[in-house]
């Protein structure tokens, strides 16, 4: 009797149908567990999936670099000294910071009320003074025109880049290229219009923000050459606390900052919160696979138990088998592929259902407007975590009907009939 044997099927259907209430309530312990494991691993998934959307088209590797007051006194300056960066920072941690990639300085102007102006409309936006290379940390999607470029910035040229919310306000999102706006006072002509890819906003969202050089700020705000946040991006595999250190040591000596003084320069590292948040998904992955294999073994162990109990009411059934001259082997692939057949039927079918509920769910979001602040999107379960928990749950099956086949080799034919 082979394992494709349809004669050997019809006699486990049969068994298995003949208490049909008794099969229904074992299979659903398996079932609930397979379709709570795939729901916890979809729902952890949407969840990553949401929170790491909020930082696509940003560079993961960036830290940013503040000011505060010194908390020591160092070289005749006093303790609780304002500072601030300058552009020749930029310059030497580029020259001399070796796992920099991208540097970039930013300068802000702050918003205020109706401070964008064309014609006679009017809006309140953040502004700030900005070099190309910000662009490479934050990276935009450009809708017209273009970024800002070094030119811009080495001839303090009067252009700005505005977002996509100012544009909507100020043109009814017509191309707005070429045209001249009021900002804080002075007139800017547009060379571009962009819309943020991240939701991580760098001084206010950019949609709802114009963009200058920041020399060109530095100059028409009379600030000189300060710097007001610093964004420095690693280089891939670079240790990047160590680029953390040559970039702090090199501002301390440059600006007269007790090499020791542990508060006069903030540190924002965006790659350690990345890296946090990573680790904290790959505990939710394990907790969640815990107790679905947790829920999975519970109905395992109860497929077993009635297996158990099948073989114990089949003894005579079993011993006449043995009497006709019935293998071990055919004995025990006869209690395994029945509990095989409940495992895989139940799994699959919990299997089945939670990829369904998952499909729907993630449609129903796909429907929804984008909500720029959204953690929780697209859930799903892979390709290959479907198959591993297909895998998982057949080998269950196999064990579950292990130790009942044991059993019901165990029983010698002239006992059975004995029993009777």
């Amino acid at each position: 009797m082979g394992l494709f044997d349809l004669d050997r099927w019809v006699e486990i259907w049969a068994t298995i149908t003949r208490n049909k209430i008794r099969s229904i309530l074992t299979c659903l312990g398996v079932f609930w567990g397979i379709l709570m494991l795939v729901l916890l691993l979809g729902a952890g998934a949407g969840l990553r999936n949401g929170i790491f959307g909020l930082l696509e088209g940003f560079a993961t590797r960036s830290v940013f670099f503040l000011t505060d007051r010194t908390s020591e006194p160092y070289k005749g300056f006093n303790k609780g000294r304002y500072w601030s960066m300058r552009n020749r920072d930029i310059e030497n941690i580029r020259k001399n910071v070796e796992g920099a990639e991208i540097v970039s300085g930013l300068v802000g102007a702050g918003g205020g009320d109706k401070n964008v102006v064309y014609g006679q409309i009017a809006g309140s936006y953040s502004v700030s003074g900005v070099s190309p290379e910000f662009f490479r940390i934050q990276i935009p999607r450009l809708i017209y025109g273009r970024l800002i470029n070094n030119i811009d910035i080495d001839e303090k040229r009067k252009v700005c880049v505005i977002g996509n919310d100012v544009n909507k306000t100020l043109f009814r999102n017509e191309n707005s290229c070429g045209k001249y706006i009021r900002v804080n006072g002075l007139y800017y002509m547009i060379a571009g219009v962009v819309d943020s890819k991240a939701n991580i906003n760098l001084n206010g969202r950019m949609a709802e923000s114009v963009y200058l050089p920041f020399t060109t700020l530095q100059q028409t705000s009379v600030q000189g050459d300060v710097i007001h946040v610093l964004f420095v991006c690693g280089k891939p595999h670079y240790p990047l606390q160590k680029m953390i250190d040559e970039v702090t040591t090199l501002l301390k000596g440059q600006n007269e900052i007790a090499p020791s003084d542990p508060q006069a320069v903030r540190v924002l590292n965006i790659a350690a919160q990345v890296e946090t948040f990573d680790m904290l998904f790959t505990g939710i992955d394990i907790l969640v696979w815990l107790v679905g294999m947790g829920s999975l073994l519970a109905g395992v162990i109860g497929i077993s138990n009635i297996m158990m109990v099948t073989v114990k009411e089949r003894t005579k059934e079993i011993g006449v088998r043995r009497a006709l001259g019935a293998k071990p082997f055919n004995i025990i692939s006869q209690v395994m592929s029945e509990s095989l057949l409940l495992t895989a039927m139940a799994g699959l079918l919990g299997l089945s259902l939670g990829v369904f509920m998952l499909d729907f769910v993630s449609r129903m979001m796909a429907n929804q407007p984008q909500d720029s602040g959204n953690i929780f999107t697209n859930p799903e379960v892979h390709i290959q975590t479907a198959v591993s928990a297909t895998i998982i749950l057949l080998i269950s099956g196999l064990l579950a009907g292990l130790i009942p086949a044991w059993r019901a080799m165990q029983i010698k034919a002239i006992d059975a009939i004995r029993e009777e």
